[in-house]
This record gives structure tokens, C-alpha cells and sequence, in this order.
């Protein structure tokens, strides 16, 4: 392996979803309990508690007639022009999503063809050696896709790579679960090449772990909490509690491992870009992971960016979202400099989870 061979971003895009669902939007909802017993409190002070829990105010979702792998076509294109590559020197298209193409009038998974092959062909590539594939990895499934990629380029068999992550999360979340709040729709792209430095640049190392004792089914598809709820429709169900509990226990130290295997330390981050379901939740890894390294905690506001409050949590959107936003220089304060060294951090169902260090080109 040539090790002056390095994995950078070249481009990046992504859609965010034209409809915006304001907090209030759920006012009128009836949420039920697990057990099936409506919950005894008001709308209002449920939808007010959610807010400052989570930190999210408003979410987006998807046009009746769009679906994920719409949304991934056009993020993708989005980040072909900031590249300014030719579509046919792709040698991958990894496409991280976790339930296919569904429809608003149908609301079932639709996985055939694959989404990164529809994508392919929505984009009019047609060269062959383009291999399309969907990868499927809970919500850290974008940053796999990237840590994929890195294996492709640094071992010589791929030159460019593009990673997609999209999804429609309102479309498989229960109306009658109050943590159909968190959830958005959303999609955002990258594309990575193979380039030599002399120096470090690009990604400097990558961890990955899959927790499936006791957290396999922290996160799963059940049934409507409602009782009377009509059809067989599957949801998204989350048991929140314990999914945070462990998290805090197990992000942060996947984070130092990374930044270990890249010999950096807590004070050589210059952002955290993290997934986000929960703004506590992430506030609290931010804490735990000074805490590791014996560092008085500064404020996460300028190292950790947040979108969540006004983007929900669109799973493997999430984080090249945010890329792009600050890539582009869409986020203020939050731009990007040569040198720069950021972390990506990432977990979802499974429970897998993963962390990237990565150094912005000089």
C-alpha cells in the first residue's frame, strides 16, 4: 500500500427538504404510551418538553412526490458540480440509507433495484466499472460508507468515489409516538479521491464497533402505539433511554480511539462533526469525551456544530449535511480552513457506531 496516498473530499452536496414542520405542527396529535394508554399530558407541554430535550424546533420533510433515492440524485449532482469531475471517472457509488424508496400513497420498503444503481441511472452514467451498492448500517451508515471508500482508494483499486446518504424518515415513523418528533427527511453527498501529499492529509484514521448484545434492538420496526391504529404498518420504535445511557458510555471512547490511531489528541480538534438525534445527548458526549482526557471542558458552541434544531434528525443525512453546509461556507461561523482537523462521529441501530479523523488539505 503506498502510504503518501491519501483519501480526500473533492465535493460535496445536499437537499434539504422544502417542507418545514415547526414543533407546533403536533399539537394536534394523540401519543400513546408503549402499553397502548395515552399519555396524560397536554400536547403543549409534551411538544414543550420534547423541544428542550432535544434541542429541535422545527424539521424537514419531503414533497408528496420525492423519495430517497430522488433526494440522492440530487445531492449527488449538487457535489458532481462542486467537484467538477466527470460523472463517468466514478469508480463507486455507495448509497447508505436504512429503508429504500417509500412512497407517500404506499408505505412499504422498496429496495429493487438498489438505490445507488437508480441513482446511477438517474445520473446517466454508464459506464460499467461504475459500481453502485446500498449500504444499510443504522444511522452511521454515510461515515461507513466513507470509511469504505478510504479502503478502496488507499489500497489502489478505486480513484473516486462518491457517498450518498439519504432519507425519508417521515415516512416510517409512528404519528402516535412522541418520538416522531426527532425524525426528518434529508440527503447529502461527498466525493473522495485518491491524492499523494507528502504530508498527512485527508483521513488520518478510522474505528468502527458493532454493540449487538444487549443493544441489537435498541432500535427497530413495531407496531403503532395506538391501539386502534388501522393496517399493519411497521414503524421506526426507539427505546431512547437506554440507547443514551450507552452511548455516553461508548461514543466518546470510539472517539479517542480514533483520534489515538491518528496520534491526535482532544486539543487537535478543531470541529466535532457528530450525528444528530438529540442536541442533550450530544452536549453530553461533548462533556464525557473531556472528561477522558482530564481537559476542562470548553463550550462546544464554536468545536461542535449543530443543525438539529432546525433540521431534525434525518439519520445518514445528518452529517454530510452539515459538511456541506459548512464546506460551502452556508453555516455562519462555522467555515472550514486549510489544516483544519475534524472529527466525524456517528451511531445508529445495530447498535454500530464509528468515528473519522480528518484533516482539510493545506
Amino acid at each position: 500500500m503506498d502510504t503518501n496516498l491519501f483519501t480526500v473530499i473533492i465535493g460535496s452536496g445536499s437537499y434539504i427538504p422544502t417542507k418545514r414542520i415547526l414543533n407546533d405542527h403536533f399539537l394536534n396529535h394523540a401519543f400513546y404510551n408503549k402499553d397502548g394508554t395515552i399519555l396524560s399530558k397536554t400536547n403543549t407541554d409534551i411538544v414543550k418538553q420534547f423541544g428542550k430535550i432535544t434541542g429541535i424546533q422545527e424539521r424537514r420533510y419531503v414533497s408528496d412526490d420525492l423519495v430517497a433515492s430522488d433526494i440522492a440524485g440530487v445531492a449527488a449532482e449538487d457535489a458532481l458540480k462542486s467537484s467538477g469531475i466527470n460523472p463517468e471517472s466514478l469508480d463507486y457509488i455507495i448509497v447508505a440509507h436504512n429503508f429504500g424508496d417509500v412512497k407517500v400513497e404506499n408505505r412499504r420498503s422498496d429496495f429493487v433495484p438498489a438505490l445507488a444503481s437508480r441513482v446511477k441511472h438517474n445520473l446517466g452514467i454508464i459506464n460499467p466499472l461504475t459500481v453502485a451498492y446500498d449500504l444499510t448500517w443504522g444511522c452511521a451508515g454515510w461515515l461507513q460508507g466513507i470509511i469504505q471508500a478510504d479502503y478502496f482508494l488507499k489500497s489502489g483499486n478505486a480513484k473516486r468515489v462518491m457517498v450518498i446518504g439519504t432519507e425519508t424518515l417521515s415516512r416510517i415513523c409512528d404519528p402516535h409516538d412522541r418520538d416522531s418528533m426527532i425524525y426528518a427527511d434529508g440527503a447529502g453527498a461527498v466525493i473522495l479521491e485518491a491524492q499523494h501529499s507528502s504530508t498527512p492529509i485527508g483521513i488520518l484514521s478510522h474505528v468502527s464497533k458493532s454493540y449487538t448484545d444487549d443493544l441489537a434492538y435498541v432500535l427497530q420496526m413495531g407496531c403503532s402505539y395506538n391501539p386502534n391504529f388501522e393496517g399493519d404498518a411497521m414503524f421506526l420504535k426507539m427505546n431512547g433511554r437506554k440507547l443514551y445511557e450507552n452511548v455516553l458510555k461508548t461514543v466518546p471512547l470510539t472517539i479517542k480511539d480514533c483520534l489515538d490511531k491518528a496520534s491526535l489528541s482532544i486539543s487537535d480538534v478543531n470541529k466535532l462533526l457528530i450525528h444528530q438525534a438529540n442536541e442533550k445527548m450530544d452536549e453530553a458526549i461533548f462533556r464525557e469525551l473531556f472528561n477522558l482526557y482530564g481537559v476542562e471542558q470548553v463550550s462546544s458552541t464554536d468545536i461542535m456544530p449543530m443543525t438539529i434544531s432546525w433540521l431534525g434528525n434525518s439519520s445518514v443525512a445528518t452529517l454530510p449535511t452539515l459538511f456541506d453546509l459548512m464546506n460551502k461556507g452556508k453555516f455562519v461561523n462555522q467555515q472550514f480552513t486549510k489544516g483544519t482537523n475534524i472529527v466525524f462521529a456517528s451511531v445508529g441501530a445495530g447498535v454500530n457506531m464509528n468515528a473519522v479523523t480528518y484533516r482539510v488539505p493545506f
